[in-house]
């Protein structure tokens, strides 16, 4: 039986060595996220500032993991969305 999971919003405020990512959830908590997904195999940029979708374990409130992002994607190639 797989555990449930809770999905909520946040804000990516920076990025760290590893495919890491700190980012700020709704209720101003802070956890540690690593992309999945298409998010990883589409090698998504993702920059601070960027809202995610991020899913979190009910074992470990601390980590969790970015299923998608909210609004525009930004690929690894190309012009950025700030021209």
């Amino acid at each position: 039986m797989k555990d449930a999971v809770n999905e909520v919003t946040a804000t990516v405020l920076e990025e760290l060595p590893n495919a890491l990512y700190r980012v700020e959830l709704e209720n101003q908590q802070q956890v540690l996220a690593h992309p999945v997904g298409t998010v990883k195999r589409n090698f998504v940029r993702l920059r601070p500032g960027d809202r995610v979708r991020v899913a979190l374990s009910p074992h470990d409130l601390t980590r969790g993991r970015i299923v998608g992002t909210e609004g525009g994607i930004h690929p690894a190639r190309g012009s950025s969305p700030d021209k």
